[in-house]
């Protein structure tokens, strides 16, 4: 019986769990805001990663870690601290989506050959919130903080070199390289050319280690786990394993699942991402999810999705013939950038509110149905979805969910699973270094505790459902999955 506690430093503000090391319980908890100031809208957010410990701090004060035997560290993905050859920050840290960057996204696709070269080289496309992408923009725009920059740490990386008292070994995981541009989840090995291609020189890299191992030991003898990045923390959390899914419903989406190998996709749609486990984690996202539902409620003139969901269940499957195609700001799955959403449908019958709000919930579902659908055309099973975001919680969503994706779905009760899967990764070093745990196989903890759906007997309609939705992207984007 121990402690261990899990760190959870997300955009806005840090959370820490401490849970017992057998169970997983959640025995205590602290959380502070970052202390910065929001940013304004459109521009960019550089963050002082000294924010960052500050509020670290903040959440850990009045005792929380007392008696805690070690600690795992999750983070924000995709935000880049250059550090010059002293150790310190060059500047900001570059963190988020950067809209900046989208050009120099391009720049380095170009400089490449081709999507299908940068998705054989690591797994992935560059965007504009990849660290590569970053570097790009960085020795574009800021010639010499580029040429200053000796070292390169993602977010959990800093926190963990930070904790242990800024060592001359750096280390990084799996999970957290694979989002960087410059490693790959396929060779399991580092691209140095591809940092020159976007910084213009070589930078050192941290040392990778495995999902089980210490990053190593502070003066006061807490063991720190690798870390890793919040994507593969909330898995972690969450206990999903080989057959399960993740579909996450934030303003775009997002389809995750375990397969024991990485997946190479020449088209691009498929992030091959590393896992906190040893497996991997391959992610298709949409543009478009939650923002559907936001711009219906909108235009009904409806004050939330709770009204716009109550609304829909005065419909049935099928919308009276109404399909909404959701690709409002364009869309990423399929790869159509300058598309529009499409209504089709409309007859006199279909011609209501609760028709329209039932179709864009079927709409926002199909599209992330059809993300599954990538995942499942190269060999990844799915026997069960887990269904996460705020907007899980709405009865139109529960009551479409299952028979659209075809799949038992489980929406887990609200937690920070991020935080708990950091706090696991730390019981499971604690136990490897003390020789009580297998390296290969984490700390069998209580699973979340969760509503379970079944299709049952709507199966049929929603797979009709399906069919029309599917029909209506051919006939308007032919080829769209080709």
């Amino acid at each position: 019986m121990g402690i261990v506690a899990g760190l959870d430093s997300s955009p806005d503000f840090t959370r820490i769990v401490v849970c017992d090391t057998d169970t997983g319980a959640v025995l205590r908890q602290g959380y502070a805001p970052h202390p910065v100031d929001p940013p304004e809208a459109g521009r960019p957010s550089d963050i002082d990663p000294q924010a960052w410990l500050l509020s670290l701090g903040e959440a850990a004060g009045g005792g929380l870690l007392e008696g805690v035997q070690a600690i795992g560290v999750s983070a924000q993905q995709h935000a880049l601290i250059p550090l010059d050859a002293h150790g310190n920050t060059v500047r900001p840290a570059l963190v988020g989506g950067d809209r900046r960057a989208q050009v120099a996204a391009a720049d380095l696709v170009d400089a490449l050959g081709s999507r299908e070269a940068w998705a054989h080289a690591v797994g992935c496309v560059p965007g504009a919130a990849q660290p590569v992408t970053k570097l790009r923009w960085l020795a574009r725009n800021e010639p010499e903080n580029a040429r200053r920059t000796a070292a390169l740490l993602q977010a959990h990386d800093w926190l963990v070199w930070q904790l242990l008292g800024r060592p001359a070994r750096r280390t990084t995981d799996r999970g957290g390289a694979s989002g960087t541009g410059y490693w790959s989840a396929t060779t399991g090995v580092y691209r140095p050319d591809l940092v020159e291609l976007a910084l213009g020189h070589q930078a050192m890299l941290p040392e990778v280690i495995g999902p089980s191992e210490a990053a190593g030991t502070t003066p006061e003898g807490l063991l720190i786990s690798a870390g890793t990045g919040e994507t593969m923390a909330a898995a972690f959390g969450l206990g999903i394993g080989l057959g399960d899914a993740v579909v996450s419903l934030g303003a775009s989406g997002s389809v995750m699942a375990v397969h024991p190998e990485a997946l190479a996709d020449q088209s691009g749609m498929i992030t091959s991402l590393a896992d906190a486990t040893g497996m991997h984690l391959p992610v298709v996202t949409t543009q478009n999810a939650v923002r559907t539902l936001r711009g219906t409620a909108e235009l009904l003139g409806l004050p939330d999705l709770e009204g716009l969901s109550e609304l829909a269940m005065k419909s049935t499957p099928g919308a009276h013939g109404l399909v909404l195609l959701p690709y409002l700001e364009g869309e990423r799955t399929p790869n159509l950038p300058h598309a529009a959403g499409t209504l089709t449908g409309l007859r006199r019958e279909s011609m209501k509110p609760e028709h329209l709000a039932r179709a864009a919930f079927e709409g926002m579902l199909c599209g992330l149905a059809d993300a599954l659908d990538v995942l499942r055309g190269r060999g990844v099973e799915v026997r069960r979805i887990f269904l996460l975001g705020p907007a899980a919680e709405l009865p139109a969503v529960q009551a479409a969910a299952p028979s659209l994706f075809g799949a038992q779905v489980v929406v887990p009760q609200p937690a920070d699973y991020t935080a708990i899967g950091a706090a696991r990764q730390a019981a499971w070093a604690l136990g490897v270094s003390g020789g009580t745990l297998d390296p290969r196989t984490p700390p069998a903890w209580q699973g979340a505790a969760a509503q379970v759906l079944e299709p049952g007997e709507e199966l049929a309609a929603g797979q009709a459902v399906r069919q029309q939705f599917t029909a209506v992207r051919e006939q308007t984007h032919p080829g769209a999955f080709q």
